[in-house]
């Protein structure tokens, strides 16, 4: 049985004092970080201050080890290990983590490095991002390709169903945004980040990111691993280096990923990192699969408490 999925969240679900009532249960992985990025990564997730913590090559170290951090004590606290993880396009490496395929340390310095490589890929004010609400997957893709007129915007993020984020050129989003509405979008409005993620103005950022990758250690996954790019189990080590490559020009496949869940036997998922924002996708894609968030230490205990009695 494959009945218990880990999952991690990506962007967004950071915020200034996450973790406070697991300080010093965590305080070694975070100093692990800290050495590896070479600034007190405890100290800015803790004070702040936000606009920092926000820029993506911050965010993405804060979020990783946060939720890395969460997962190793769930396991410590005697949690069930997963049969099944997958995390939300920076989350994905957290999963890899949790599934022995990646280092920790080597972990926070690629994605210490993904947060610098996107951020520089688009200039600042060039290129953003936008939630479509109330649309079918395919009407946004139609409404996309009449909005580009040469320029870039496309879906992205397949978050669930009838909620999907658009990325690209900022002329081009902007396009899109007025023919959502007009095609009877419930809600269409940009959103507040620094650059178009899983877009094709990634690439630059995708050919260096490459690069850094190629030198890092891949292991074979000890537990299922489901990617983003196709909503596919993945187990050998250079496909999945090759995915995390596509992964940044790609879009993020969360609703099929859930899907691919269910389809192999997935009944139970914990969400592991901050916030709550894949366990509330979850309930929208598939109802049948029982959803838990493990985003503080008191959370842990609830969770453990709810998982013996499932």
């Amino acid at each position: 049985m494959t009945n218990l999925a880990f999952v991690f969240p990506g962007q967004g679900s950071q915020e200034v004092g996450m973790l406070q009532d697991a300080r010093e249960a965590c305080a070694d992985l975070f100093a692990e970080a800290s050495s590896v990025l070479g600034y007190d990564l405890w100290d800015l997730v803790e004070n702040g201050p936000e606009d920092q913590l926000n820029q993506t090559e911050f965010t993405q170290p804060a979020l990783l080890t946060a939720s890395v951090a969460l997962f190793r004590l769930a396991q410590a606290r005697g949690l069930p290990s997963p049969d099944v993880v997958a995390g939300h396009s920076l989350g994905e490496y957290s999963a890899l983590v949790a599934a022995d395929v990646l280092q920790f340390a080597d972990a926070v310095m690629l994605v210490q490095k993904r947060g610098q490589f996107m951020q520089t890929a688009v200039p600042v004010g060039e290129g953003g991002m936008a939630a479509v609400l109330g649309l079918d997957d395919e009407q946004v893709r139609e409404v996309c390709a009449a909005a580009s007129q040469g320029e870039t915007v496309q879906a992205v993020n397949y978050n669930a169903p009838g909620q999907v984020v658009i990325a690209g050129n900022n002329a081009a989003i902007e396009r899109a945004i007025a023919g959502c509405k007009e095609a009877g979008a419930r809600r269409a409005m940009a959103l507040s980040v620094s650059a178009p993620f899983h877009s094709e103005l990634m690439k630059p950022a995708a050919e260096e990111m490459a690069r850094v990758l190629n030198e890092v250690s891949f292991a074979k996954p000890n537990i299922i691993v489901i990617q983003n790019v196709d909503a596919a189990v993945h187990d050998d080590p250079e496909e999945i280096r090759e995915n995390l490559v596509k992964q940044m020009y790609s879009a993020v496949l969360w609703t099929d990923t859930v899907l691919k869940m269910k389809q192999i036997g997935v009944e139970t998922l914990v969400e592991c990192g901050p916030g709550k924002v894949l366990t509330g996708l979850t309930k929208r894609i598939e109802k049948s699969i029982t959803g838990h968030s493990i985003n503080s230490g008191a959370s842990i205990e609830t969770v453990y408490e709810a998982l013996g009695n499932e």
